[in-house]
């Protein structure tokens, strides 16, 4: 049997900070292969994945996590050390503590009860990142390929992100928007202010664009999202002196989109807008958008009424099926099959003194076992 608070502490004090892995895929492995799991690392780069398997038969029901975490920030802030998996009064304090280290324990916990109990008619796996909170290059995306290459069969998948708002349960992810981020440079003629007809500023010209892309309503949001929304998360003049018309000006923004839009159109949109803005300007307007992911649904069905009877089951409540917040390796997982998310409150994810109650933790490995007794229960095997 595995100690779910036992195996969090002993990954919070692995400093798995995003790209080192710090020895904490060993614990993951260390803790699966005990309990008969095929483990199989898959890196990429300087990255350490980890796709374990239990069974071979259908359905295979997957979990996906990841071990690496946001840098602590102000190390004299914390009221423990980041990496001491401390506990005060029942709550256990570490980075990692609820993004999303317990989950990963949690749920290897819950697939022991499974497995001694004989509930297991089909496959358990685990599908484990070290680069969820990084670029997210050679991490999860890498995995599903080569997964998907290989004609693995995952037939659902559960990541344990804190999808919880703000009591455990209230909340489960079916659903995220896309993410696009894109960087403008508008290129100049640099030159003295007095003699603007010799020069060409890049700045009106980058304004210009950006209030054409702010003045769009992208749209009221549709089904089960909320409106997409366009930020304009930096402006940048690279010019010190008063008495110059500066050369380059640049910007970023974002936009968080639902399935009203695609990446590939919000990126021709904005490239045609800022085509328009650079008519008679002497200079050049580049745009770089980088797609981090489109936006997906889950629909409701058979799997998301597994996971929500689960939390029934434990809390009593009826969690909300929600797409909000921001991106994940659902996004990833999703091209290899349906895919929700469910886990602690996230309240103090990333944050200094990043905690989770130990009741919560509990809490959140019965959800998992009643998750995957009520998964082949309704799935049965094939």
């Amino acid at each position: 049997m595995i100690d779910a608070i036992d195996l969090t502490k002993e990954l919070i004090r692995r400093p798995s900070v995003t790209p080192a892995d710090a020895g904490a895929m060993d614990v993951v492995e260390e803790a699966l292969s005990g309990l008969g799991f095929a483990c199989r690392r898959m890196k990429f780069g300087e990255i350490e994945n980890l796709y374990a398997r239990h069974g071979t038969a259908r359905p295979n029901l997957c979990f996906a996590g990841h071990t690496d975490v946001v840098p602590v920030g102000d190390v004299g802030a914390w009221s423990r050390g980041a990496f001491d998996a401390a506990v005060v009064d029942g709550v256990l304090i570490g980075r990692g503590a609820v993004d999303m280290k317990s989950a990963i324990a949690a749920f290897a916990a819950a697939c022991a009860t499974a497995i001694n109990a004989g509930q297991v008619t089909g496959s358990l796996s685990f599908l484990i990142t070290g680069d969820e909170e990084g670029v997210a290059t050679d991490g999860t995306t890498k995995v599903v390929d080569a997964l998907r290459a290989e004609g693995e069969a995952v037939d659902h998948c559960v990541v344990g992100e804190p999808t919880s708002s703000t009591t455990f349960g209230d909340m489960v992810k079916v659903g995220r928007r896309g993410s696009i981020n894109v960087e403008i440079a508008v290129h100049g003629v640099q030159g003295h202010v007095a003699y603007p007809h010799r020069a060409a500023n890049p700045v009106p010209v980058l304004l210009d664009l950006l209030q054409r892309l702010q003045t769009r309503v992208l749209d009221d949001g549709c089904p089960e999202f909320q409106p997409s929304n366009l930020e304009i998360t930096r402006i940048d003049v690279p010019n010190t002196a008063t008495n110059v018309i500066p050369g380059i000006a640049m910007a970023r923004l974002n936009i968080r989109f639902n399935p009203s839009h695609t990446g590939a159109d919000l990126a021709a949109w904005i490239a045609a807008e800022a085509e328009a803005a650079g008519q008679g300007f002497a200079g050049t307007v580049s745009v770089v958008p980088q797609i981090s992911g489109e936006a997906f649904l889950t629909a409701p069905g058979a799997f998301t009424e597994v996971v929500v009877a689960a939390v029934r089951d434990i809390t009593g409540a009826e969690p909300e099926l929600s797409t909000t917040g921001g991106t994940s390796d659902a996004r990833f997982i999703r091209a290899l099959c349906p895919v929700v998310e469910f886990g602690l409150v996230g309240t103090t994810m990333h944050q200094v003194d990043e905690r989770a109650p130990m009741s919560e933790i509990r809490q959140l490995q019965a959800v998992y076992e009643r998750l995957i007794a009520r998964y082949f229960e309704a799935f049965g095997a094939s």
